[in-house]
């Protein structure tokens, strides 16, 4: 039988969410299986649903705290960058995609059921990358084009999402890409202008 009163809520969460976002990165969301991270905790499954309610709160959850890394990763990269913040941003994301394959295609591959909306933290988590995005953007126009940058975000989001996705896929091995990272760099260099920031 699982414990039941070794930890407090708070802890139980924290103890469900860094088992479950292992386990998610190590064999991806099609193969993520709630009873398996409750049976490495030592609870039931009763638990997990006791604390996050439902599985799709349970995975927003791990996706949530994949969406925290990448922040953070994101952050640590361009600490310090002067000469191209953009190039350097671009980099970074492939870089985190790569090394956290399985948890960073679990953000897209989940979806809610359809009118159901993701909780404020989730989205939250989801506007800070988007606003860290925009913010490098706005570095990169010039001061007439600043009102663009979040337009200008979510297009080159998209670019740059693509073409990451392309990469892992292998689906540009077979177009002839050899610089998948180069070509979403062009394409997002193109939507700015080409301007490099000053330092």
């Amino acid at each position: 039988m699982g414990r039941r009163s070794d930890h407090s809520r708070k802890e139980l969460r924290e103890m469900i969410v860094a088992e479950g976002h292992r386990q998610i990165s190590e064999v991806g969301f099609a193969r993520f299986s709630a009873r398996e991270v409750a049976k490495r905790i030592g609870y039931s499954i009763g638990t997990i649903y006791n604390v996050f309610g439902t599985h799709d709160q349970l995975i927003l959850a791990l996706n949530g705290r994949t969406l925290e890394l990448w922040r953070a990763y994101l952050e640590r990269q361009l600490e310090g960058e002067t000469h191209d913040r953009l190039k350097r941003a671009i980099e970074a994301y492939f870089e985190f995609a790569v090394s956290h394959r399985h948890a960073w295609t679990a953000v897209y591959d989940f979806h809610l059921p359809e009118g159901v909306q993701a909780p404020d933290d989730y989205q939250g988590k989801v506007m800070a990358i988007f606003d860290f995005v925009v913010a490098e953007v706005a570095r990169q126009l010039p001061p007439e084009r600043t009102g663009e940058a979040a337009a200008l975000a979510r297009s080159l989001l998209a670019t740059v999402h693509g073409h990451c996705h392309f990469a892992l896929s292998g689906t540009f091995e077979y177009l002839g890409e050899t610089d998948p990272v180069g070509a979403a760099l062009a394409r997002a260099k193109d939507a700015v202008g080409g301007r490099e920031p000053s330092a």
